[in-house]
């Protein structure tokens, strides 16, 4: 069911993006394989989403490229990143409201492939590993808001992608639900084989899971390390942290 290249690693290599004279990134490389957890983290306006755009084809980048294993995505539109097992979630949801739960998870699946037959088998081992299985028949528009991200996170799963962003997911949760959220997103990597980069702005969720983090601010790298080394940094603290760390 996987519609991907067998890409062991997922970078952006000198990744500039501009909006007329606004440079929304400037410079930015990294690269995370398929058997970690990534960190992206930065103030509001860094441009973790935008760089996200550009490692799933909604952004294209000014300068710079992206790199699908070592083969360079240059051009690329979001179906061909699908096709090339790169999945994501978006902060808001983008959810088909009145639709079900499984038909929610069903059609992404169907629109990338699979038989209906087949979709609806592998659909159902989906929802019942990210936690919805008892709200499939729940029409979606009626979730709660932290339920609704766990369903993004199925449809970003649905074609077992080699990577998958996810754009802050924590947002909105209690603390007990952050903790489910962690287990989560700890267990992609091992039972998916799938790397994960993961925007968010709880640390707690972020400095829990990530095995690296990397650091934004006004669009260029300000730090890349251990969650510990992040943490310790005085350059993240005074920009981003502040006494959270």
């Amino acid at each position: 069911m996987r519609l991907q290249t067998n890409a062991a690693e997922l970078a952006v290599e000198g990744v500039s993006v501009r909006f007329g004279g606004i440079a929304a990134i400037s410079d930015v490389s990294f690269t995370f394989g398929r058997h970690e957890i990534f960190g992206l983290i930065g103030p509001n306006g860094a441009g973790k989403t935008t760089l996200v755009n550009c490692l799933t084809g909604f952004q294209r980048p000014t300068a710079g490229r992206v790199l699908v294993g070592r083969n360079p995505a240059d051009g690329w539109d979001p179906a061909q990143f699908r096709r090339a097992g790169i999945g994501r979630t978006f902060q808001a949801g983008r959810l088909f409201k009145e639709m079900t739960v499984r038909e929610n998870v069903e059609v992404t699946a169907l629109g990338l492939g699979l038989g209906r037959r087949a979709a609806r088998s592998h659909v159902a081992e989906i929802i019942d590993w990210v936690g919805i299985g008892p709200s499939a028949d729940r029409i979606a528009g009626a979730l709660p808001y932290t339920e609704e991200r766990r369903v993004g996170i199925a449809r970003a799963l649905v074609l077992s992608p080699a990577f998958v962003l996810l754009d802050e997911p924590a947002a909105g949760m209690s603390d007990h639900e952050c903790d489910d959220l962690m287990r989560l997103v700890s267990a992609i990597p091992s039972e998916h084989r799938c790397g994960v980069l993961l925007i968010e702005h709880n640390m707690r969720v972020v400095m829990g899971v990530c095995d690296r983090i990397h650091v934004l601010d006004g669009g260029r790298t300000l730090a890349e390390g251990t969650p510990a080394a992040v943490r310790a940094n005085p350059a993240v603290i005074s920009a981003y942290l502040g006494e959270a760390a």
